[in-house]
């Protein structure tokens, strides 16, 4: 023989279920284990300090205990304490404030001077200066020339040569 259990109960009365939570809040606390389905009862054991969440037993998780979003419910005739959430989980991720951001708008110690502008100094142009004197140095086109005239010389060589 199987005891009915003591005291309030829910009754799901939703066609699409009703999620069971770790705390009365969709944002701040996860599902815990398998939704209730239309029809099932479940023992009622306490309610949010606001009355639009219910603590239920749901065995298998810790504490043994979950909460259901009221309207999704229809709570038979009894007493229901008020029952204080449980603390919210840690986020997974810490936010940060990003670097950039703050270097834009963090006063430095001493600001940086910006680089002046230097002058470079004048140019010095070389120039040639002749001064004149005339070397008896042999004039680079009479070598030029030399060098066409022997090279065709030599290439009219051998070709007479060939034959």
């Amino acid at each position: 023989m199987t005891g009915t259990p003591a005291g309030p109960q829910i009754t799901v009365a939703n066609a699409d279920g009703a999620n069971v939570r770790a705390g009365p809040s969709s944002v701040y606390y996860e599902k815990i284990g398998p939704s209730l389905i239309d029809g099932q009862v479940v023992q009622a054991l306490g309610k949010s300090p606001g009355g639009d969440w219910i603590q239920i037993y749901y065995p298998g998780v810790p504490g043994d205990v979950g909460w259901v979003y009221a309207p999704l419910v229809v709570l038979s005739p009894g007493y229901l304490p008020i029952v204080e959430p449980p603390p919210t989980s840690t986020p997974r991720v810490t936010p940060v404030i990003d670097p950039t951001l703050i270097a834009a708008f963090a006063a430095t110690g001493n600001p940086t001077r910006l680089p002046t502008f230097t002058e470079a100094p004048p140019l010095e142009i070389p120039t040639y200066s002749d001064n004149g004197t005339t070397s008896s140095r042999f004039p680079m086109g009479l070598v030029i020339f030399g060098l066409a005239f022997i090279g065709v010389f030599g290439a009219i060589i051998s070709f007479i040569r060939q034959r």
